[in-house]
C-alpha cells in the first residue's frame, strides 16, 4: 500500500471521509474547531454545513489534507493556523508563547484503512502543509492516554505516542480531558 498525502482540496473526497452519510445530517465536519465562531458553528445545520466546508477547500490553505490509497481517499486530519480557529480563544487550551503556530486537531482514518499506519502519514502531511505555508510551528492536542484504549470516537485528536513518534515534544499541560485522558499540549518547531 503506497498512501499519498495531499491538501484537501477536493470536498468530495473530504466528504467520503468526514461528512455524513446523509446530506441532511447535522455532524461535526470538522468545523467544531475549524470556525472561530461557536455561533456561526451552531446556526449550520444540515447541507450548510457541507456546503461551508466546501468553501473552505477552495481556500489557500485549504482546511486539512487527506491520506489517499492510490485514487481513494482513506484519512483526514484537520491543519490550519491557530488564529484561524476556536483554539485561538479557547481557555482551556493554553498558549505557550505568541508565535503563528499552526494546529492539528482532528486525525480521522476510515474504517477497512484502520491499524495500517495512516495517522503516521496523515500527521506527516499536516506537519508539512503547514511548513509549505510559512509555519513558524504546528501543535496537536493530543490525549495522554499511556498507552490504554482510547474509545474510538474520541481517538480522532490523536494519542502523545503519536506526536511523539512524528517529534513532537510536550510543551504544555492543558486544563482538557477527552475520554477520562488529560490532553496535552504537543509542539513541532518548524524553523
Amino acid at each position: 500500500m503506497a498512501i499519498e498525502v495531499r491538501p484537501a482540496n477536493v470536498f468530495d473526497d473530504v466528504a467520503a471521509v468526514i461528512g455524513p452519510k446523509k446530506p441532511e445530517s447535522n455532524v461535526c465536519f470538522c468545523l467544531s474547531y475549524r470556525l472561530r465562531s461557536s455561533k456561526e458553528n451552531l446556526a449550520l445545520r444540515g447541507p450548510a454545513r457541507g456546503e461551508r466546508v466546501a468553501e473552505l477547500c477552495r481556500e489557500d490553505p485549504p482546511p486539512g489534507v487527506l491520506a489517499y490509497d492510490g485514487d481513494e481517499p482513506v484519512g483526514w486530519a484537520a491543519v490550519h493556523p491557530r488564529a484561524d480557529t476556536s483554539f485561538a480563544t479557547n481557555r482551556r487550551i493554553p498558549r505557550v508563547d505568541e508565535l503563528d503556530v499552526w494546529s492539528v486537531w482532528c486525525i480521522r482514518v476510515r474504517p477497512g484503512h484502520r491499524k495500517q499506519g495512516i495517522s503516521h502519514h496523515l500527521l506527516d502531511g499536516a506537519v508539512r502543509l503547514a511548513r509549505d505555508h510559512g509555519a513558524p510551528a504546528i501543535e496537536g492536542y493530543p490525549v495522554d492516554n499511556r498507552g490504554e484504549k482510547v474509545d474510538l470516537t474520541m481517538a480522532y485528536v490523536g494519542t502523545r505516542a503519536l506526536f511523539e513518534r512524528a517529534g513532537f515534544t510536550k510543551a504544555a499541560d492543558t486544563d482538557s480531558v477527552l475520554s477520562g485522558f488529560p490532553r496535552v499540549l504537543m509542539r513541532l518547531d518548524l524553523r
